[in-house]
């Protein structure tokens, strides 16, 4: 077999001796150095296996096209010595030696027989986008090596990737292609973007600025079809009519794909592309690149509680590809949608798909596999809490059981390409659900529309009649792709029960997006999962009662409803009848500021009926009111307050008390404050609640002794009179009438500590704060008998008060 000589060849050699050495390889080679189409090849030529070798491959565009590519170099056509398989296609037949598929067909081969009967190896291409089935793919693998099939050879091939972690997981040695590239002029703006200008619309400028600037054919990076189909529409008129513009993205029909992969036989091409354009493919002839900068991929969407492509910005390494394009075949030049200075922001790499993606089908794979993701050679292992939730939803669903053990339910779910909400949709409704999953798994094939859900799915059924209908805009190729995955999910699944109405069909896949409208004008939805949401006022389906909601803007506060459907009480009973239950509730309000006690009908956290529960338990009552508590805070009145102050003097002199610091009553209302709270309710119950028996009772008798021997609650006055002692600042305080200590001749102490005692005017008015009373006698006692005998004349004032009787009395009048 003659081949093009290519960069790779150099490398070819040591890689096939490492893998007769030691059975595994990583490759590191970049863009173009030909190692998608030449290395399968190369192990087949050197009878390196007698089984099939199987190439990975993220994009289905990438697979047909690396097989039509190699199948092309032997002069045959795909299904003979080279085949692929894809989501609902397949060329493969008894010649079939190397075989290209995507990497979610390689996790049900392994999970239908962890043998891999009839493979010989298995090659990871692009392993450095890390997608999730990727590295789920190559643990698995590794896994099946190490306990199965140790004759398993294994391939990671990258272009990017920093390999050492890959070498050391996979324990196998690097092999290193420095491939061939010519040099490429970067470009950058010479000022950002402005705010206000459209995206669209500054791509095609670029574009229409290259296109004037260079020769040879343009590759234009975008990061969708929606953003392609936009530009291509701004560019008619702005290049030459022998300029060919030509689409490329992963929906496309395959033979135009292949139009805008083949060389131009005449004019020059314009190929507008999304990301599939980076690595994997080789686009004849590309001399310029123009990077718009923007990137989609797989993240989890709360809004939609499945994995959604969203739009980011690139990394450095992925515009560093994108550059590199340009310099496949001669000198290029690369435009960039970005400053220079901006670059230094971005990113180095893109983060793992397993780092940031939706985790339910992970957790549904370990699940069947059997495997915790510690015990799985996984080059990074998914978040404890995401991979938690992911959990939880597979368990909601019927998918596992309560110890988290796969069953029956979700081993069907496993063998459905679809998310498991959308598997089990499917699985229980039938085949009559395809085109619902369909255009759930997909983005919103109308602009302009409201929520309701039932208006995609008349435009799905009937275009013609919807367009006379309906003032919305349209995304045909969306339909069309809808329809398309609808009829292959309709053969996927031949059992289920029929009958079920859209709304229904709904609810099953979203169990946890059921709303029920909250009391008030503005259409807000209390949902069955526990978050809120909120419709736009004008919305079709602001009115309804009980919505279905399919997608939100995911804002964790209160979530913007993108997509929905209404739904009846009687249809969410039919289909949830075992989970809807009467609840005994008692919890506090904040809103009310009060303990409610209801008897409800409870679907998850929505109430289909709510009464009050007239005779809740007084011990309930007590508990929510714990709650309100936590809500209202302690504020301890006075006497409380210097009841808590004593303790913690005597706990700090070291007395044996319970902490009553306000943290730790906190943390304990339980044990102290509920036996106190009978008949406490509400906000002012509360305001008016005294505090200091609950404390008091905190202590027995032999504390309650301790405490008033060692901290006092009060100071007897020289008339008998009980006066409370305020400790809760530096000092012990009194406050008393001046007349009152007449004939005190020491100063009032507590143990060794004296007392702070602020000394009143008969108008209690503060006259003398002292903490030496004989001294205060002595010294300026004269100047304020002065004074208060000018203002207080009816008051005794006499001229020695350590000789004169205590009083609070005035003299009568006339004396």
């Amino acid at each position: 077999m003659t081949q093009t000589a290519l960069p790779i060849e150099d490398a070819l050699p040591d890689l096939i001796a490492a893998l007769r050495s030691h059975g595994r390889a990583v490759l590191q080679a970049p863009p173009g150095a030909g190692k998608t189409t030449r290395v399968p090849l190369a192990l087949l030529e050197q009878d390196l296996t007698q089984g099939r070798i199987l190439m990975l491959e993220p994009r289905r565009l990438a697979a047909r096209a690396a097989a039509a590519r190699m199948a092309e170099t032997l002069g045959q056509a795909p299904g003979d010595t080279v085949g692929y398989r894809i989501r609902g296609e397949a060329k493969i037949g008894p010649r079939t030696r190397i075989e290209v598929v995507t990497e979610g067909i390689l996790t049900r081969m392994i999970q239908a027989d962890p043998d891999l009967p009839g493979i010989g190896a298995v090659i990871f291409d692009e392993f450095h986008e890390r997608s999730l089935n990727a590295d789920l793919g190559l643990a698995l693998c590794l896994e099946i090596a190490g306990a199965l099939r140790g004759d398993l050879i294994l391939l990671a091939m990258s272009a990017t990737l920093d390999a050492q972690p890959v070498a050391d997981l996979m324990q196998a040695p690097i092999i290193t292609s420095q491939g061939r590239s010519f040099a490429v002029d970067s470009r950058w703006l010479d000022r950002p973007l402005a705010k206000q200008q459209r995206f669209d619309q500054a791509m095609a400028d670029l574009i229409a600025q290259a296109y004037s600037e260079t020769h040879g054919g343009l590759l234009a990076f975008l990061p969708g079809e929606g953003e392609i189909r936009r530009v291509e529409a701004a560019l008619k008129g702005r290049l030459p009519d022998d300029a060919a513009l030509r689409p490329l993205f992963g929906a496309m029909p395959f033979e135009a794909q292949r139009a805008a992969i083949r060389p131009e036989t005449r004019g020059r091409k314009v190929v507008l592309a999304t990301s599939i354009a980076e690595t994997s493919l080789t686009i004849e002839d590309i001399r310029v690149v123009v990077d718009g900068g923007k990137s989609r991929r797989a993240r989890f969407d709360p809004g939609s509680g499945m994995s959604r492509l969203v739009t980011e910005r690139v990394t450095r390494a992925e515009a560093t590809q994108r550059a590199g394009r340009a310099g496949r075949v001669a000198p290029g030049v690369a435009y960039k949608l970005w400053t220079k200075g901006e670059e230094g922001a971005l990113s180095p790499f893109p983060p793992a798909e397993i780092e940031a993606a939706d985790l339910s089908s992970l957790a549904l794979e370990l699940a069947l596999w059997g495997a915790e993701p510690g015990q799985l050679p996984l080059l990074t292992q998914p978040n404890e809490g995401g991979f938690a939730e992911a959990r939880a939803l597979l368990q909601m669903l019927g998918a596992l059981d309560d110890s988290a053990r796969i069953t029956a339910h979700g081993r069907a779910l496993a063998r459905l390409p679809l998310h498991p909400r959308l598997g089990h949709m499917l699985q229980i409704a039938g085949p009559e659900a395809a085109k619902l999953a369909a255009l759930l798994s997909d983005r919103d094939p109308l602009t302009g529309a409201p929520t309701d859900l039932t208006l995609r799915l008349e435009a799905l059924s009937d275009l013609r009649r919807f367009a006379e209908r309906r003032p919305f805009g349209v995304n045909r190729p969306a339909l069309e792709r809808i329809k398309s995955e609808a009829k292959r999910l309709e053969k996927a699944v031949r059992s289920g029960a029929s009958g079920f109405s859209a709304a229904e069909m709904a609810a099953l896949a979203y169990p946890d997006r059921i709303g029920l409208r909250r009391k008030g004008d503005a259409p807000r939805f209390q949902l069955s999962g526990g978050k809120g949401a909120i419709l736009a006022e004008g919305d079709s389906l602001a009115g309804a009662r009980l919505i279905v909601v399919t997608d939100t803007d995911g804002n964790p506060r209160e979530a913007r409803i993108r997509q929905a459907i209404q739904i009846s009480e009687n249809e969410l009973r039919g289909l949830f009848a075992d989970q809807i239950k009467w609840v005994d509730s008692c919890a506090w309000s904040k809103r009310d500021r009060r303990v409610l006690a209801r008897q409800q009908e409870r679907l998850g956290a929505i109430a289909l009926d709510d009464r009050i529960w007239k005779d809740a338990p007084s011990e309930a009552v007590a508990r929510a009111m714990l709650d309100g508590v936590r809500d209202l805070g302690l504020a301890l009145p006075d006497a409380a307050r210097r009841f808590v102050a004593r303790v913690a003097i005597g706990r700090a002199a070291g007395l044996d008390l319970p902490d009553m610091a306000e943290p730790a009553l906190m943390d304990s209302l339980e044990d102290w404050l509920l036996p106190h709270l009978d008949g406490v309710r509400t906000g002012p119950d509360w305001k008016r609640f005294d505090l200091l028996p609950a404390l008091r009772a905190r202590l027995d008798w032999g504390q309650m002794q301790a405490l008033d021997k060692a901290v006092p609650a009060g100071f007897t006055t020289p008339l008998g009179r009980q006066i409370p002692i305020d400790y809760s600042g530096e000092h012990p305080e009194i406050s008393l009438r001046l007349q009152e200590m007449f004939g005190q001749r020491t100063h009032p102490m507590v143990g060794r500590t004296p007392l702070k005692v602020t000394l009143l005017s008969p108008a209690q008015r503060p006259v003398q704060t002292t903490m030496d009373l004989p001294g205060f006698w002595d010294g300026s006692y004269e100047d304020v008998r002065k004074d208060m005998r000018a203002r207080y004349p009816r008051h005794p004032w006499p001229d020695d008060p350590r000789e004169a009787d205590p009083t609070l009395r005035a003299k009568p009048r006339g004396t």
